[in-house]
């Protein structure tokens, strides 16, 4: 991040997570949560013990993700 703030420094454990689909979501989703202003966590519903990624909103606006397609606000 700009501010110099480590994304992998933030506590999510009070995060929540929401999924997006595609389709009919029987293989698993890709979840996505707020964790900061400007900052997100990726994870796998499949993988729920794995450790999410994290990124900033210029990041996953480069990726081509958008969080309205989860129903949350940038």
């Amino acid at each position: 991040m700009r501010n110099g703030t480590n994304l992998y420094a933030l506590d999510i454990s009070g995060a929540t997570f929401t999924k997006a689909c595609g389709g009919p979501c029987t293989e698993g989703c890709v979840t996505l949560a707020r964790i900061g202003e400007a900052a997100w966590a990726l994870g796998d519903s499949k993988r729920p013990d794995a450790q999410p990624l994290r990124f900033t909103t210029e990041e996953l606006d480069a990726a081509g993700i958008d969080p309205a397609r989860f129903g949350l606000g940038a």
